[in-house]
């Protein structure tokens, strides 16, 4: 959860974001194509995709009510979805943002020469030679790129306030002034202009919708940036809708005016859009307001440009924060400036990418398509995810969508035929974004994987209610022989799987001969009910609930492997009063070599609790082959009480200083990717390291990872036993599953 002093986006600059990414951009670029499929039909075709991003705002609402952090739908999966396909969404929506940012920086550019020359004609001067030179266009698109870059780092916050009251004040302007000319003309002539309404049948108005969505593309934004908005639950969803309807309170009356009386009498707005998409506004404005109404076209568009530019950067950077700090991006993208708490390295990162492509982009178009494709494409996940959220949560979100489900079934829907017709319109949309995909994809095992599922391991071990939302339900199983242990096994085995999200089995296990007769030798099974009563007892008593299962077998050993392997345990948790000192295979080793299931065994005495366990010491090899397990566990214990965990790595006395600082941050990053809670990282010089760990040992409790030798075994090596027997603390072996 995002603290609050880190909330500082109060409704109406949250909805100025959206505001900001919506109004202006996408119907300057795209009216004109929305006309010349459609007629005017556009304007039901903009009032349908409208209806569409209210439906998506809805489900994108009440998840970042549920979810209120930046990172928007890369955040909204990572929580029910695996960590991989959390970062194939964070890097595709990631990159979505930097295109549809540089295309508007490029917009900024144009439009901002075409104010230039049109204000120095005014004038009544000739424009220089420079203000002519098309190379203008992508430096005055990269210099805004980097002044509002600049302003994120040293304004947290989004800011472009001026610009948006600017802007929503021309388009008024705009409206107004067509809205007198309709009233000037006769009515037959209004209803003359609209007729025929569908000009090119129901295959044009859904043309039209296809072109035209990513018009209203922005609201997500908002979602982009929730970790920064002040009470979410509340001002998340109300300003994506809020965002959206002032969007279509300008575009709605803009569009009919357009159609009314943008076009000479007798001339259809198809026929003209066709002719010219891109100027159709722009003619259309001269057209009842005379040169006046190209200048307000031209400084609407310069301000449309800057504002989008503005949101996208803003939410692009955000998206990138979230994913560093999950390490799904490099981690150094996730620190803050110590002054101005801006992610500053996340801010450059994100502004170089897009300055790279103002210059290098050799199809701008293609890229924009790809980018409308990966929108609708989250868009449709959202509502998916959505359905997820309300399903498999156990607290539900502050905020509800209304007409649960046909708002995610219909939404989804709808977005899902726009993506595909996207698709099918503009194939290399799709070529884009996959080879975007798999250069992410390739990155991502080669250098994030590692510590990104790491992180998720941790996250989830701390926060069990995702387990719940991602559909897993865990079992760990616990046999049990020796009744003194239970409390201290059921009480670590409900720190591994609390009974909110996942099940614990303890298994007793009847030890008798093949021939065993139960009349006539009734031991055994008095035995096994003995200590069952003291597990229901130790259960009731630690208000933990548990499942039991009995079953009869000669040797416990195979028993207990075959009962994990039937059930599909996630984790078996042993038990043991000591570790011998020999090389030899004890029967509890035998059983480790025939487990699949992550194995955690604890010698302890029969006095030992962990709720009173306050100091963890983790002795570090450095190999690593343990570490989800480890993370796990901390992250559990880290849930359930406070303790102070060190990290304790014991170097040669030889070792040289380069090697000591290495084996530090080393320490310390593995100590910043297990552990959400105090600790210490410790790097001590010794040959004697079994010494340097007992002695350190005394009076902590002690968790050591055994290494897999050969297939399908694994054994107490001589540094573990050698510990085991130097030291009464109580211990914790922890083995990954194979």
């Amino acid at each position: 959860m995002v603290p609050d002093n880190e909330r500082h986006i109060g409704l109406g600059s949250a909805t100025g974001i959206g505001v900001g990414a919506i109004v202006g951009g996408g119907i300057l670029a795209l009216a004109g194509v929305a006309f010349a499929t459609a007629g005017p039909a556009a304007l039901l075709a903009f009032a349908l995709n409208g209806f569409i991003a209210l439906l998506t705002a809805l489900s994108l609402g009440e998840m970042a009510s549920k979810f209120p952090e930046s990172g928007g739908t890369y955040v909204f999966s990572r929580k029910v979805l695996s960590i991989e396909a959390a970062f194939a969404v964070g890097w595709i929506v990631w990159f979505a943002s930097i295109v549809a940012a540089m295309l508007y920086a490029v917009g900024f550019g144009y439009f901002s020469v075409l104010l230039l020359r049109e204000s120095i004609d005014i004038l009544g001067y000739t424009a220089p030679g420079w203000a002519m030179d098309e190379r203008l266009v992508p430096w005055i698109a990269i210099s805004a790129v980097v002044t509002l870059a600049l302003g994120l780092v040293l304004k947290s916050g989004g800011g472009g306030n001026w610009a948006n009251a600017g802007k929503v004040l021309v388009f008024g302007v705009l409206i107004l002034g067509g809205l007198w000319a309709i009233a000037r003309q006769p009515v037959s002539q209004t209803q003359a202009s609209l007729q025929p309404f569908f000009s090119f049948g129901a295959v044009g108005l859904f043309e039209a919708m296809g072109f035209s969505f990513i018009a209203l593309q922005g609201f997500d934004l908002i979602a982009a940036v929730g970790g920064e908005i002040r009470n979410p639950a509340r001002n998340i969803p109300r300003a994506m809708v809020l965002s959206l309807v002032i969007a279509l309170l300008i575009y709605l009356p803009l569009l009919f005016v357009i159609t009314t009386v943008g076009v000479a009498a007798g001339e259809r707005i198809a026929d003209a859009a066709a002719e010219n998409p891109e100027g159709i506004v722009a003619l259309a404005a001269r057209k009842y307001l005379g040169a006046a109404g190209y200048g307000f076209v031209l400084v609407a568009a310069v301000l449309s440009m800057f504002t989008a530019l503005h949101a996208n950067l803003f939410a692009a950077s955000r998206i990138a924060l979230a994913m560093a700090r999950d390490h799904t991006l490099p981690s150094v993208m996730s620190r803050l400036s110590s002054r101005r708490h801006t992610p500053i390295h996340a801010i450059a990162v994100t502004a170089a990418l897009i300055s790279i492509l103002v210059i290098a982009l050799p199809d701008v178009a293609a890229a924009g398509a790809a980018a409308s494709l990966i929108f609708l494409i989250t868009f449709a996940m959202a509502h998916w995810l959505a359905v997820l959220v309300r399903r498999r949560s156990v607290s539900q979100p502050p905020f509800q969508a209304p007409l649960y489900p046909a708002v995610p079934l219909i939404g989804g829907s709808a977005c899902v035929a726009l993506a595909v017709f996207q698709g099918v319109v503009v194939p290399s949309a799709g070529t884009i974004a996959v080879v975007w995909l798999s250069i992410g994809g390739l990155l991502f095992l080669t250098l994030f994987a590692r510590r990104a599922r790491l992180k998720d391991v941790s996250s989830m071990a701390a926060n069990p209610e995702l387990l719940r939302l991602r559909g897993s339900s865990p079992l760990v199983l616990v046999p049990i022989a020796n009744p003194r242990n239970a409390e201290a096994m059921i009480s670590l085995a409900n720190t591994l799987v609390p009974a909110a999200v996942g099940r614990v089995l303890l298994q007793t296990v009847v030890v008798a001969p093949s021939s065993w007769d139960p009349d006539a030798d009734p031991t055994p099974a008095d035995q096994s009910q003995n200590v069952l009563r003291e597990l229901l007892r130790a259960s009731s008593k630690l208000n933990v609930p548990v499942e039991t299962l009995t079953t009869v077998s000669p040797d416990p050993m195979p028993e207990i492997a075959r009962v994990a392997k039937l059930h599909r345990c996630e984790s078996v948790l042993l038990g043991l009063s000591e570790i011998c000192s020999d090389e030899t295979d004890s029967p509890l080793e035998t059983l480790l070599g025939q487990l699949e299931s992550d194995v955690v065994v604890l010698r302890s005495s029969g006095l030992w609790s962990l709720s009173e366990t306050q100091r963890i010491l983790v002795p570090v090899a450095g190999r690593g082959g343990h570490d989800h397990l480890l993370a796990r566990l901390l992250a559990s214990f880290s849930r359930q009480q406070k303790c102070m965990v060190t990290f304790l790595r014991v170097l040669p006395a030889a070792a040289d200083v380069h090697e000591f600082r290495r084996a530090k941050r080393e320490l310390d990053r593995m100590a910043h990717d297990n552990f959400f809670g105090g600790s210490e990282q410790v790097v001590i010089k010794s040959d004697d390291p079994v010494h340097v760990v007992s002695a350190a040992a005394e009076g902590q409790l002690v968790i050591l990872g055994v290494q897999r030798i050969g297939p399908r075994r694994k054994l107490f090596g001589h540094f573990t036993r050698k510990i085991a027997n130097q030291t009464d603390s109580p211990l914790i072996v922890i083995s990954r599953r194979g």
